[in-house]
Formats: structure tokens, sequence, C-alpha cells
């Protein structure tokens, strides 16, 4: 009896809560956190099935991401209410989102006109190609000086302008005026906040920076980056700050309830991380793999292949910050291709066990470019490669290997950051759902020879969209001031090669990096069934023509003898 006292007690105790959205790319979960301790109270999670109808595409159904949220919220809250915690006390949701995925919805009718393209789909490599050879000295950074970013497939105006080109429906909506785009986050807060029936169209500075059509200095979409990709401005979102009232839950468990947090996955996991100072970064081991550093009020952009992107701007009337970004594309989804296409492993937590076995690739490396390379290449003619093989080599070194790319990739936007700013991380704080994997971490302080440090709490970018929804205006039950945000207990993982052998193995991978450039081009093949022209040998063509001229001159001193 005292037991149960104490815990309705306790209830009593725990004040207000607050709620996030957390739409990844192969999974959706709800969390809730209490807002004065930032303790995760309750969470439930669904995978999301990705589907790849052609080489290099990767597509997702909206309305499986949508249902998601809403089984993710009712399971959570069914959940909260077995451990007698009245979800009346959820005062604010946050939204956070895996970034540039591009969806495109008919407003009258509230369906999905196509599947999402996610931001790893390669379809639109030839636009890419055909964007960067008309501009002035075949230049990708053509776009930098306004986006920050160079013209890659990875952001969402190349998907947007192959969806109006390729999908009828999408055609014919943008020109009945009845097509509405948006990044994940969009789609969800349009839906939830009624949709069809009201439903605001918005998305966030951090969200929209990762488009190619956004000013990273006016904070608006650029009417000219509009023109350049022919994208009409009235199918664009309104963009907000991250943390506002953007409008009411219509629906479930939580109807009423402000959603007033809105941030890229990347971004809410740096606020989740505290890194709020100059100086300060994260990375964060997901489907891929992202290292941002806060470079404060202003945009610094990036000589060694790194992005700049908007890191967050919590309130209306509050400064945007800008981070230095260095975006992998694959991390964890390396373990998902050798569970499900390989074969290999049947669970990811295999992979630590098998690759623990071992110790050692064996020489053997593995560059999982099945995107392209991101940062900081930008080379989305590379293609995966896995060298250095031998007859002794089996699938324990291979997921060595595969646990090693991900720490060899870090390496690399890591020492570009440190170019960039002069200034080297003495420490790397990290989070993702990979960070479980100690081998991983253990590698990842070998390879970069300083320590890395984990939170005891992994999900922090669940962690920083509530904490942007709580700190909203009208909202207030998140204090963002530096003496009232919690302390984070975290592990440390310090190295423990000597940093010769680390040396080694990296420039090994760099040699196997350059194996993977260059593969696939959309230029025409010769694939050996063509007609080959004899003048495509140099040395025989001179030979040829040579000859041809030798056999003309002696015709015509044979005519004058005559």
């Amino acid at each position: 009896m005292n037991s149960i006292m104490a815990a309705s007690s306790n209830r009593i105790m725990l004040g207000p809560l607050v709620a996030a959205i957390d739409q990844g790319t192969s999974s959706t979960r709800f969390l809730v956190f209490n807002a004065k301790t930032a303790e995760l109270l309750s969470h439930h999670q669904v995978e999301i099935k990705q589907s790849f109808p052609k080489e290099g595409w990767v597509e997702e159904d909206p309305k499986e991401i949508l249902q998601s949220v809403y089984e993710c919220m009712d399971r959570t809250c069914e959940k909260l209410t077995q451990l007698n915690i009245d979800i009346s006390n959820i005062k604010a949701i946050g939204v956070t989102n895996q970034r540039e995925t591009t969806l495109v919805w008919d407003k009258e009718t509230g369906e999905p006109l196509y599947n999402a393209i996610v931001w790893l789909d390669l379809r639109t490599q030839s636009t890419v190609e055909r964007l960067i050879n008309k501009t002035p000295s075949r230049n990708k950074n053509h776009l930098k000086h306004k986006t920050g970013l160079p013209i890659s497939t990875y952001f969402s105006a190349v998907k947007l302008r192959w969806l109006m080109d390729n999908v009828e429906k999408v055609h014919e909506a943008v020109l009945s005026h009845r097509a509405m785009f948006g990044t994940v986050d969009s789609w969800l807060i349009w839906c939830l906040t009624g949709g069809k029936k009201g439903g605001v169209h918005c998305t966030d500075v951090t969200n929209a920076s990762r488009t190619m059509l956004f000013n990273i200095h006016t904070l608006d979409w650029d009417p000219e980056l509009c023109t350049y990709f022919d994208i009409p401005m009235e199918i664009l979102p309104k963009v907000r700050s991250s943390s506002e009232i953007y409008g009411l839950m219509k629906s479930g468990p939580l109807t009423g309830v402000p959603i007033s947090g809105c941030l890229g996955d990347q971004s809410a996991a740096l606020v989740g991380q505290m890194c709020f100072k100059d100086g300060q970064a994260k990375n964060t081991y997901g489907t891929g793999c992202f290292l941002l550093k806060n470079v404060g009020t202003k945009p610094v952009m990036s000589d060694h292949g790194l992005l700049t992107t908007v890191a967050y701007k919590l309130g209306r009337d509050k400064p945007a910050c800008y981070a230095l970004e260095g975006s992998v594309a694959i991390a964890g989804a390396v373990v998902r291709w050798l569970k499900d296409n390989l074969g290999i492993i049947q669970t990811s937590t295999e992979l630590e066990k098998l690759a623990a076995d071992v110790g050692t690739s064996y020489g053997c490396y593995f560059v999982p470019a099945f995107s392209g390379l991101y940062a900081p290449y930008w080379e989305p003619s590379a293609r995966g490669i896995i060298c250095g093989l031998t007859q002794f080599t089996n699938r324990s070194h291979l997921a060595f290997a595969a646990l090693e790319a991900v720490c060899f990739q870090t390496r690399e936007i890591l020492d570009a950051m440190n170019q960039d700013s002069g200034i080297h991380l003495s420490q790397l704080q990290v989070d993702g759902g990979m960070t479980s994997n100690r081998l991983l971490m253990q590698l990842q302080a070998d390879i970069l020879c300083i320590p890395v440090v984990k939170p005891s709490m992994p999900e922090t970018t669940a962690l920083g969209a509530a904490m942007a929804a709580g700190a909203a205006e009208g909202v207030s039950v998140w204090s963002l001031n530096p003496e009232d945000l919690t302390e984070v207990t975290s592990e440390k993982f310090e190295p423990q090669i000597n940093p010769e052998e680390s040396e080694l193995r990296y420039a090994r991978w760099k040699k196997a990096v350059q194996r993977a450039m260059n593969w696939e081009t959309t230029e025409p093949v010769n694939n050996g069934n063509e007609e080959t022209s004899i003048f495509s040998s140099v040395p025989l063509g001179f030979y040829i023509l040579g000859s041809m001229f030798m056999l003309i001159g002696a015709k015509y001193i044979a005519a004058g003898q005559k």
C-alpha cells in the first residue's frame, strides 16, 4: 500500500510532459519526456518499409509514414496510461524527420500523388549532370553562395523536378494549382493539423535549407533558385522558425495539443546534444552518418566539401544559428544491406559479435558507396566496392570492414571540418542507433585518435525536437537557458591503438575510395556489342590517316609523271 502511495505521489511530481515524433528513414518513433528532467518516460517504434523499384531508386509510402505516426502515438499513450501517467500532461509535440525526402500531394483530396522519394535516391543523377554541365566551368558549387549546398541528387529540388517531369498526376496537379510540396515534416504537420480541412502547410528553416530552393542568408525561398529549377513558388510550404506553435492536433488521443517544434533530424540531434555554443559538434550514426558543428549566427562556407546548413532558429524573434555539416549516405544502411541483401547476419546486433570474433578486417576494405559518395567528395558516379580480398577472408572480416567503413567515413568528414575551421575537435560527441554497438564506438575512437563520448540516453534527436516544442512561445514548459539544462551522463571511449597503425589503415581506406570513383556515369559506354570506330584508337587512327595521305600523294605524283 505504501509503495502505491509513493508511486502516486511520484506521478503528481511529474509536471509538464513534452512529446516528439521522430520520423526517420528506417523507422518512426513517438517519445514522451519530462520537461523538467529530460527523462524519457515512454516510447513506441514502428519500422518503415523501403521499396527499390529500380536500381538506385529508393521510395517510401507517405500513407504508411503517416499511419506509423498515429500507431506510435496511440501505443505510447496506452503505455503511459498503464504507467498511471496522465496523458493530459502532454503540453506540446515536436516533429523531427528524415530530411530532403520529397513528397507531393493533392490539397483537395489529401492524397499523395506519388511515393516519397527518399534522400538516398539516385534517379536524378542525369538531371544533376545536366545542371552542372550548364553552369560556368561545370561547377557543382554554382548555387552554393545562396544555398550552402552543391548541386547533388541528395537535395529536394531535383527530386521535385523529377516528379513534375515524370509523373503525370504531379504535372496535372501543379498546372491546376492543387499540388503541395513538402519534406516529411510538412506532410506530417499538414495531416496532423487537419489535412484537407484546414491543415497547416509549413516547414522550418532547417528542413527548408536542405531543398536547394532556400536562401540561407534571407531565410526564405529564393525566387531566382525557384526559376533556376523551374518550380512554382505557390506549391512550397511557408517557412517558420524551429520553435513556435504551428497548429493543433486535430485527431487521436492528443487532440488539441499544439505542434510547436520542428527540426530536421540532424539539427534536432545538435539541439538534443546541447551544442548551443560556436565550435560544439556531434556525430549521429543512423541510416547515414552526419557530423554537424555549430558555427554561430553567421554562415561559414567550406573549402573542403562540407555543407553549410541552418542548425536551428529557436523562436520567431531569435537569430538563426548555422552549422557546417559532413554527410555520409551509408552508415546503418550497410548493416541492413548485409542482413537483407547478403543474409550474412539475421539481426543488427549479430554484426558486432561477428566482427568481434576476428577483431580485424585482415586487409579487407569496404567502401559502401551505394548512393555515390557524399561529403567530402560529392561524387554521384562512385559505387560500392570491397577490395583486399584473399582466400582467407570470411564473413567476419567483411563485418569488421563494414564497421570500419563507417569510422573511416567519419574520419574523412572530421578532417575536412578541422581544415575548414582550423580548430581541431578534442573529442567527438555521438548519438544515434548505431552507438549501441560498443565495438563501433571503440573503433571510432581508434581511427580518429580522439575520445568518443556517448550520452547514456541515446534518443538525442527526439529530445531536441521535444526541447524546441516545449520552449516555444505560448507553451514555455522547457527552459533552454544554459543554467537550466540538465547535465547529461555519458560514457567515454578512449583510443587504444597507436596513431601510426591508425594512419596506415586510413591511408589504405583512401586508396580503396579512389578505386570506387567514376564507376557509373550516364554517358553511353561501349559495352563490346557495338561497333567500335577504328579512330577510337589514336595510334591506329594516325597510322590509317597517314597511309591514306601517302596513297593520295603517290597517286598525284604518278599522275604528274604521266
